[in-house]
């Protein structure tokens, strides 16, 4: 299963995501592909595959991304190769834009949408701020592309604000818990149950027709 992880910068996403994965099993992360340079603390493979513009743009004509959109300036790319790789032992997280969550729900609609909604505007401003990981021009364009991220909440399964970081984990871990009861989640394991069922009543109905 594919869980989306979506909204604006400083909402909070990579913190809710880590933790969210130290407390439930088979959570596996997508590691998107950008433009960007990598800030001091990152890694690449990691956080990101950092690639030039021109490797990203190649890999795009090549239809090698199930999503991609250039965000903030840059180029952000989930490769359908990572999702592939990482699908293979469990469920993969995607941490993604809006625009690239909207392509993503088109290609693949079973996929769980969850936005994260920070608690109000001057607090997102905040935590954007006290990262000190961009600029000022960077922060107010990371601000004003948040006032139409917000905007998209509507489009998604499950909205969580994240004012709170503690409740903020617990409902995120909550809506993954749910969604992975849903049938088509767990398909197999029933038809496995379903198929010990029907043995047990042929092996019964046999036992009755024999004599005593």
């Amino acid at each position: 299963m594919i869980f989306v992880i979506t909204g604006p910068s400083g909402s909070g996403k990579s913190t809710l995501i880590t933790c969210v994965r130290e407390s439930l099993e088979g959570l596996a992360f997508s590691v998107s592909h950008t433009t960007r340079p990598p800030r001091a603390s990152e890694q690449d493979g990691v956080d990101y595959h950092f690639v030039t513009r021109r490797r990203f743009e190649s890999m795009a004509r090549a239809g090698r991304f199930i999503e991609w959109a250039e965000v903030h300036g840059h180029l952000y790319g989930t490769s359908r190769a990572e999702v592939k790789q990482k699908g293979a032992t469990g469920d993969v997280l995607l941490d993604i834009d809006v625009q690239g969550a909207r392509q993503v729900r088109a290609k693949r609609p079973g996929a769980v949408q969850i936005f994260i909604m920070p608690p109000v505007f001057a607090e997102l401003h905040r935590r954007l701020m006290q990262r000190k990981a961009d600029d000022a021009e960077a922060i107010a364009r990371r601000l004003r592309d948040a006032r139409d991220e917000v905007a998209a909440f509507a489009e998604f399964d499950y909205v969580v604000i994240n004012d709170v970081l503690e409740r903020a984990v617990e409902e995120l871990t909550a809506v993954i818990s749910a969604s992975r009861c849903r049938p088509t989640a767990r398909a197999v394991q029933i038809k496995r149950i379903l198929r010990s069922f029907t043995s047990r009543t042929r092996s019964a109905r046999q036992g009755k027709r024999s004599p005593s």
